[in-house]
């Protein structure tokens, strides 16, 4: 009985975490929408939020990654689609799995940004996988960190997190290309999908 107890109590504990967790992305995901729709300079407008379209929350793609710092004095510069081009520097190497297969990519610190008091501890990460151009928008996509996300040389890559850059929705956007380095070879098929009714070719 006792055993019998435990165990009922460890998988009542579980669907208790699964489905907060879940409720997390739900508020997070709906705070993604808020935001676009309070930019000024966003694409996305009231009338076409029914386009945003969602991979289903799937705790898979949440990941532990190793973290090893990069010190790069000279910086590179990012291509964006507008053919506008932006410095940044390597910040880390992150190493994880998926489904037992190692991937490795890398964490970026804006030149620019690091200059402003308030993204001066931002870090972004571009990336491509092998949903682009068929479910997920071909220009790759986003997630966003800060300096405090990494502890003890370990982070949480959460790809139910990653979004669209603006360009997925209209041009004339300085939206960074992600580098060649940050294609992963498998299909990442969590977060922003391509919207719906809205054809930006890239």
């Amino acid at each position: 009985m006792k055993w019998t107890y435990l165990i009922l109590l460890l998988l009542v504990s579980n669907i208790g975490t699964a489905q907060q967790y879940e409720q997390e992305l739900i508020n997070y995901r709906n705070n993604y929408v808020a935001e676009h729709l309070k930019e000024e300079h966003s694409p996305i407008k009231y009338e076409q939020v029914k386009d945003l379209r969602f991979y289903p929350i799937n705790k898979r793609f949440k990941v532990i990654a190793q973290v090893q710092r990069i010190k790069d004095n000279k910086g590179f510069t990012m291509l964006t689609h507008s053919g506008k081009k932006k410095s940044y520097y390597k910040y880390a190497q992150l190493t994880f799995s998926i489904d037992n297969k190692e991937h490795v990519l890398y964490l970026y610190q804006s030149k620019r940004l690091m200059k402003m008091n308030e993204y001066k501890d931002y870090l972004f990460l571009p990336f491509t996988d092998n949903t682009n151009y068929t479910e997920t928008f071909g220009g790759g996509r986003y997630l966003d960190f800060v300096f405090s996300d990494i502890k003890n040389g370990q982070m949480i890559l959460d790809f139910n997190k990653c979004y669209n850059p603006y360009c997925a929705y209209a041009g004339g956007f300085n939206c960074p290309i992600p580098p060649k380095e940050n294609d992963i070879k498998a299909k990442i098929k969590a977060g922003e999908k391509s919207p719906a009714n809205i054809n930006i070719e890239h």
